[in-house]
């Protein structure tokens, strides 16, 4: 299935007013399980920074949910997020004018050539690696973007069944992916080779999470995929299912997984 134009349709609702856009992204929030996982992490980092002037890049930043959530954390934090889709960028720049948050700009970059030295003291890259064959250059680009000390943060699909594939005869449930999912070894050794020598990653999206995303994520996908009359049905979905999927991200996100569909990876130059 094609994710992307699904979720053009999903902007295109909630880009109508900025009251609309915040409630997608406190929804966003709520329903991905990785916002839950991103956000521990991020808390962590930030733990006492609020006063230091601080970059970041938001590197691949979709809709900009992270970027509006790091954005509110400080004002004295300046959030540089790039992306490859024009429409989405200028959509987010025009946003974020009208709800006053200047310490955010959006701007159009592909990650594979970006790169800008000694700049930012964290990287943000959510649910992007998958999307691009030249992953290595990309985290070498991020390395060398990054002041000394400086952390990039990843959320990406493992080979433990991401990108709902479970066997050898499977392909993505998501056709713009490029990989299905990272082994744990692998990313770690490719972050090596881009120059990042300490690292930690441990999986997400343990058996809680992924029965969380079947019900919040999966089912609903394939019903606007079917067809776009089911955004009328989704309110009553969630009415139903909403409960159940917070309960199971929460247990997800504060459990230790042994496997998981997903994985969350720090990396420090």
């Amino acid at each position: 299935m094609y994710y992307d134009p699904i979720k053009k349709s999903l902007g295109d609702v909630f880009n109508r007013t900025p009251w609309l856009r915040r409630l997608f992204y406190q929804l966003l929030d709520l329903l991905l399980l990785r916002t839950w996982h991103v956000h521990r992490e991020l808390r962590a980092w930030s733990k006492g920074r609020a006063q230091e002037a601080l970059s970041i890049l938001d590197a691949g930043s979709g809709y900009g949910q992270y970027t509006y959530w790091l954005s509110g954390q400080s004002p004295k934090w300046e959030i540089l997020a790039v992306d490859v889709k024009e429409e989405q960028v200028a959509d987010s720049n025009q946003f974020f004018r009208q709800i006053g948050r200047t310490n955010a700009q959006f701007a159009v970059q592909d990650l594979v050539l970006y790169q800008q030295p000694n700049a930012f003291d964290l990287a943000l890259s959510v649910d992007v690696m998958e999307h691009i064959l030249e992953d290595v250059e990309v985290f070498r680009n991020i390395h060398a973007s990054l002041k000394d000390g400086g952390m990039l943060l990843i959320s990406t699909p493992s080979d433990q069944g991401g990108s709902d594939v479970h066997s050898d005869g499977e392909t993505s449930f998501i056709e713009e992916h490029v990989r299905d999912g990272y082994n744990i070894h692998e990313i770690q050794q490719k972050l090596r080779t881009a120059g990042f020598e300490r690292i930690e990653a441990q999986y997400s999206y343990g058996e809680p999470g992924q029965i969380s995303w079947r019900l919040s994520m999966k089912y609903p996908i394939l019903l606007l995929g079917y067809s776009k009359l089911f955004f009328l049905l989704l309110p009553f979905y969630y009415l139903l299912t909403f409960p159940f999927c917070l309960l199971l991200n929460w247990f997800d996100a504060n459990t230790r997984h042994k496997s998981g569909t997903g994985l969350i990876v720090k990396a420090w130059k």
